[in-house]
């Protein structure tokens, strides 16, 4: 009825009134005729389940399962050809809308305000710092307090001229990287299980970017504390996935699978939080002895001297960059490099922009990977190929209307244009790997701006961005420089665990270059 006498109370106004009551419901079209019709939320379509549980049953298992959790990605397939662009689910007491259209994407970005409300990608991760009393950090959090962790970590985090600071550690793991290859790889090139050794680099990488310290994690042994950190990351996302399709028991009491992964949380964290503290150590004796340089210990300096942020948000920030490419940049990067192994001309034009630009005994600049245009294409082409999300979490402030139905404010929205990435109706040659799509004299000025988003858009947009694509470009240019690289492993494919990775350890072939 709410609903009936305010669209009753929209249709008697004036047009300039229409129009201004129409950006503050969050319809963009100023059209009457385009409102006249609208759905309640009740009629927008979807599969119905029972009370409270939902569709849980058809991901969990027995009788009724009809969809595995492993192969996510099938399900959002099907219940795009079965109810079109527009469609809600209920899963274990949470219902979510679905879009499958970059238009309607766009309304959702357009409406969504300076402080855009986000849903946890890692619902357990927030639920685990609650409950040991830490910061929820940047993606667990809304409103007020994201904007202050937000701001905070803004100028250093988002804009890509500070993130080059770092660039000689990067660069530094990734020759180290490039030369245990060498050492490792078998008679024909081989090395088994390339996902595992890309987790010792980005570890690495990532704990020189923080804590400035070599942890030796490229040459640990398999029973090492690095191993057990890389697998316990590894565990949270599989026991979190596992527990997004059950009862939501573990909300309630710890359940046995609750258990494995607080188990899980604790170790990582744990034992972060130790590089944390010790790293933070060093600062204060070398300040308090006034051998601290002004190019030391950058990353954790910087936060430090933001009064806004407790310790807690400091090593919360400081912990999420070292972890979370874990099951990010190492899956983008494996995903890449499968689809240059794949591709050999692509490859081969790869090598010779590279050789053009970054040069022996020469630093790697953010001037020379700004030049790197067509190793980006080949990244962002990967992505579509194989995109880590299966979608972008929104909760909209405001009523919205969008594909001729009515959202209330605080509904969960998912945007899922992931299906449409190998879809005829968006990309010319679909199936076919072609990183010239995204340079510009390409079709890239034929693809919607909103279609392929991998990091999101607007100021929710993922804060370790810069980051991780320097990373990427850096050790792919220097594989590239280095070897020719073979697959023939099988076809390649993707699982889901709360993000998307590889579906096998996966065994690359490096052929030195002569």
């Amino acid at each position: 009825m709410y609903f009936y006498l305010q669209h009753r109370r929209f249709c008697v106004r004036s047009p300039l009134q229409r129009s201004v009551a129409s950006a503050e419901f969050g319809v963009v079209s100023e059209r009457e005729s385009e409102l006249k019709n609208v759905q309640p939320f009740s009629e927008i379509p979807g599969p119905k389940g029972v009370p409270f549980l939902g569709t849980l049953f058809q991901y969990s298992g027995g009788i009724f399962q009809k969809y595995s959790p492993d192969r996510y990605q099938d399900a959002l397939q099907d219940r795009y050809k079965q109810y079109g662009k527009i469609m809600k689910e209920t899963i274990a007491g949470v219902t979510a809308v679905r879009l499958f259209d970059p238009d309607y994407v766009r309304i959702v970005y357009q409406n969504e305000g300076k402080i855009p409300h986000v849903a946890p990608l890692l619902d357990t991760t927030k639920q685990y710092r609650e409950q040991r009393d830490l910061s929820l950090g940047l993606g667990n959090t809304n409103g007020d307090e994201w904007y202050r962790l937000r701001s905070a970590v803004q100028q250093m985090m988002m804009r890509p001229k500070a993130v080059t600071v770092y660039l000689p550690f990067v660069e530094e793991v990734a020759d180290d990287f490039v030369a245990r290859i060498k050492t490792i790889k078998s008679h024909s090139g081989d090395i088994p299980n390339f996902r595992n050794e890309l987790a010792r680099w980005n570890l690495e990488s990532s704990g020189m970017t923080c804590f400035e310290t070599r942890f030796g994690c490229l040459n640990a042994s398999p029973d090492s504390h690095v191993q057990k950190m890389i697998d316990s990351n590894n565990e949270i996302f599989v026991l979190s996935t596992k527990l997004m399709f059950s009862i939501p028991f573990h909300k309630i009491f710890n359940s046995p699978t609750w258990k494995k992964l607080l188990e899980a949380e604790d170790y990582f964290f744990g034992n972060g939080q130790k590089l944390v503290d010790e790293t933070v150590a060093k600062i204060d004796r070398l300040q308090l002895s006034g051998q601290l340089n002004d190019d030391q210990y950058n990353f954790l300096c910087y936060l430090l001297s933001r009064k806004e942020l407790s310790f807690k948000d400091v090593s919360i920030i400081t912990l999420s960059l070292f972890g979370d490419g874990l099951n990010t940049t190492v899956p983008s990067f494996l995903f890449a490099l499968y689809c240059l192994a794949k591709n050999p001309v692509c490859q081969e034009r790869a090598y010779q922009e590279v050789c053009q630009h970054v040069k022996d005994g020469s630093p790697v600049t953010g001037e020379v990977i700004n030049k790197l245009t067509y190793l980006k294409a080949c990244v962002k082409e990967s992505q579509r190929f194989f995109p880590i999300g299966q979608e972008i979490k929104r909760i909209p402030q405001k009523d919205l209307i969008i594909g001729g139905y009515h959202i209330p404010a605080g509904t969960i929205v998912e945007l899922c244009t992931s299906v449409l990435f190998q879809s005829p109706d968006h990309f010319i040659e679909p199936k076919t790997f072609i990183p010239d799509r995204w340079l510009r004299d390409g079709s890239a000025h034929n693809i919607h701006p909103y279609l392929l988003t991998p990091f999101g858009h607007g100021p929710r947009m993922c804060a370790g961005r810069r980051f991780a694509e320097q990373e990427i470009y850096v050790l792919l240019s220097k594989l590239l420089k280095n070897f020719k690289m073979e697959y023939n492993d099988g076809e390649l494919d993707q699982k889901f665990q709360i993000l998307m990775v590889p579906d096998r350890p996966a065994t690359f072939t490096f052929i030195d270059r002569q």
